[in-house]
């Protein structure tokens, strides 16, 4: 999995690197925030945002894997916690990952209202719940039982 990410990250890197570079070449101080804004407005047969959008739909999907396997995983434990590891599944749930993203990716208007959901949700997780989880995890129960004060403390702030 680890080999696996880093191809993702080297690829997905290049490929946002090159069309930040094209969009700058191709429109110098006058692009936008949204690059696809840019285009559509000297391109009136769309061809170039056709190119653009598939490149960015190639770096999605490229980027993916790097929180498949996470997210594929905790689905995985909380539909069929008891259940042992099938392909089918696997696949299947991969499958409807893939087909939700790509879709979001396709659909979106622009990217800021999907960084903004992503911060929305991720941001509480990351200064909120994740330090008390890993805290409760990670601290044995033999050494500090589940109802100890600072355990406590933790699970209420």
């Amino acid at each position: 999995m680890q080999h696996v990410a880093n191809i993702s990250i080297a690829v997905m890197y290049s490929m946002y690197f090159l069309a930040a570079l094209f969009g700058y070449l191709t429109f110098y101080g006058e692009v936008e925030p949204e690059l696809l804004h840019t285009y559509s407005r000297i391109d009136p047969y769309d061809t170039l945002i056709l190119c653009v959008r598939v490149a960015v739909l190639t770096a999605v999907t490229l980027t993916v894997p790097i929180v498949l396997f996470p997210v594929r995983r905790a689905i995985q434990q909380m539909m069929f916690p008891n259940k042992t590891f099938y392909w089918p599944r696997h696949i299947a749930i991969a499958f409807v990952l893939l087909t939700l993203i790509n879709l979001l990716v396709i659909f979106a208007p622009n990217i800021l209202g999907i960084f903004g959901i992503i911060g929305a949700t991720s941001a509480p997780c990351l200064i909120f719940i994740f330090p008390a989880v890993f805290y409760i995890r990670i601290v044995p129960k033999e050494e500090e039982p589940l109802r100890s004060v600072p355990k406590i403390m933790v699970s209420n702030s």
